[in-house]
């Protein structure tokens, strides 16, 4: 795959006696949208970790445009967004001076200007000069989006980022992926079926680290995702 985003070989991570990730390889081109599946426990939360180079992998490779991420990792952490569990914000700083800080990091041209675009983009402007822990989860959630788009990643690492979200973030959240789709890869870790194969071009579904399934939606069809899914976490799925 000659326009591969990422390519990953033979990936897998150990905790001790225990492998979190088992021997994981797959290739996502440019442009697609990958969500991630898999029962509590599954590796999916460590295979994010491990592409944004935020953990190394005990054997084998993962490539993110080229860049291996162990040995051009300056490289592979520019063209990353990540949006995790954890906001990654700063709370004594306010929403603005969190974007900027980040927009400077990054080596953003014009950071207050990226800081107020975002800062409308997730509709916060008006909160611009509050500190971060003022904010409620749906908000700090919704800087947090702000905060892991203010280098325009090539790639959008998404660690269920609908969590905590109200309905009026997470209506904001869809026009900003909307929005910014074309040109941008991203992998979305997701507990909701539905949410995700809506969103998805490509499928991966992990149980107890081990890939069970992986391919582009519109050839696996999305009947057969759900069935593998439903499979792995013993559970019906509407």
């Amino acid at each position: 795959m000659d326009n591969a985003a990422i390519r990953i070989r033979g990936l897998s991570k150990a905790f001790g006696e225990r492998r979190a990730l088992d021997k994981v390889s797959l290739e996502l081109p440019e442009g697609a949208f990958l969500a991630i599946f898999g029962p509590n426990g599954a590796g999916k939360t460590t295979l994010l970790r491990l592409m944004a180079t935020l953990a190394k992998p005990t054997e084998g490779t993962i490539e993110l445009f080229g860049a291996d991420t162990r040995k051009d990792a300056d490289e592979a952490r520019a063209s990353i967004g990540l949006i995790s569990h954890s906001p990654l914000v700063y709370p004594d700083l306010t929403a603005q001076e969190n974007l900027e800080l980040f927009g400077r990091l990054y080596g953003v041209a014009d950071p207050t200007a990226r800081a107020l675009e975002l800062l409308d983009a997730v509709g916060l402007r008006s909160r611009r000069h509050d500190v971060a822990r003022t904010f409620s989860r749906g908000m700090t959630q919704r800087l947090s989006i702000a905060r892991a788009l203010v280098n325009d990643p090539r790639l959008v690492l998404l660690d269920e980022p609908y969590s905590g979200l109200d309905p009026h973030a997470a209506a904001i959240f869809d026009d900003l992926l909307a929005a910014i789709r074309p040109g941008h890869t991203f992998c979305m870790v997701s507990h909701d079926p539905a949410k995700g194969l809506a969103l998805c071009t490509h499928a991966l579904i992990l149980a107890k680290g081990k890939t069970v399934l992986f391919g582009a939606k519109e050839e696996l069809g999305e009947e057969a995702i759900l069935a593998a899914y439903r499979e792995c976490v013993g559970t019906g799925v509407s």
